[in-house]
């Protein structure tokens, strides 16, 4: 009987199958974007990776109300504002005086938010004044970037938060019809909201949720070894940003940890921002001193009620 030859093919693409998909999801082509059903069967648990702006553009999309950034567009011929929220939800528009806008906070089409956003942001590129993109399309597989192709990978982002929407009009422009009414329950529901500025502190931010407020923390450590540094900081009551604050729990969301802490909402917002930064540089001793140090038994209790505080978002 004649043996059987292993025979290595290329896609039409060039891309032997076995290997990892160019997109990044960390499948193998064949699973990912060589499948039948392309890029919209492949969930990719962390869209952002890779990009300075991985935290910021997380707590945009999650639970920052009203902010815009303009994106670090990699030889863009024209400025794409980032927003949270455009009207009535939409993925794109350009707005009356010509500003090109893309929303994060949408409906996805695909498993990766990333190639969902890139798609919006191409879109932006060359829309014309007026022109709105309700939603993104279902991807067919005819435009694959990512919005790591588009942009500067190692620029951050320092939003501009807004307490109202109304930058969604030109400035001098009054809102009529599904607009007026979008605008009016959008800023219905805003919870104020102030993003944190101190030395070492990114992607935090005070939230009003009204009977209580709270700092929400987007940190980009390693799940594991996040908890490992504040279970150690937990042992020593040393967790929390001090006198009218507890910390609350975590969640999961686009592949990274954000810690809560609940806060005395007495406090102005801007009280919290040294409390954070000492926070921040206990947080950093402590992950340091993991490469030395292991978890005591005290620790790991710690560490695992700290696990056990937690709750995954998509």
């Amino acid at each position: 009987m004649a043996k059987r030859t292993a025979v290595k093919t290329k896609s039409a693409d060039g891309v032997n199958p076995r290997q990892p998909c160019p997109c990044g999801s960390g499948k193998r082509y064949k699973a990912c974007h060589g499948g039948a059903g392309g890029a919209a069967d492949v969930i990719v648990s962390r869209p952002f990776e890779g990009l300075a702006a991985e935290a910021e553009l997380i707590a945009l999309r999650e639970f920052v109300p009203a902010a815009t950034v303009p994106l670090p567009i990699k030889d863009g011929a024209r400025e794409v504002v980032l927003a949270t929220v455009l009207p009535m939800a939409a993925a794109a528009l350009v707005r009356g005086d010509g500003t090109a806008f893309v929303g994060l906070q949408v409906q996805t089409r695909s498993g990766d938010l990333s190639r969902d956003l890139a798609r919006a942001v191409q879109w932006a590129l060359t829309a014309e004044t007026g022109d709105a993109l309700p939603i993104v399309g279902v991807d067919d597989g005819t435009n694959p970037g990512r919005l790591q192709d588009l942009l500067d990978t190692e620029a951050g982002l320092s939003p501009e938060l807004h307490t109202d929407f109304a930058w969604w009009m030109p400035p001098g422009t009054e809102p009529s019809g599904e607009v007026q009414l979008s605008l009016e329950r959008a800023n219905a529901a805003i919870l104020p909201t102030e993003r944190l500025d101190a030395p070492g502190v990114f992607a935090a931010y005070w939230v009003d949720a009204g009977d209580k407020a709270h700092l929400r923390w987007v940190r980009p450590e390693p799940e594991e070894r996040l908890l490992a540094a504040l279970a150690r900081l937990a042992v020593r009551s040393e967790h929390d940003l001090g006198e009218g604050s507890r910390y609350a729990g975590s969640f999961r969301a686009h592949g990274l940890l954000v810690p809560v802490w609940d806060l005395d909402r007495e406090l102005h917002s801007s009280e919290w921002a040294g409390p954070a930064e000492a926070l921040g540089k206990r947080l950093q001793d402590a992950l340091t001193s993991l490469d030395d140090e292991p978890l005591t038994e005290a620790e790991r209790r710690a560490r695992d009620g700290l696990r056990g505080r937690q709750i995954t978002l998509r």
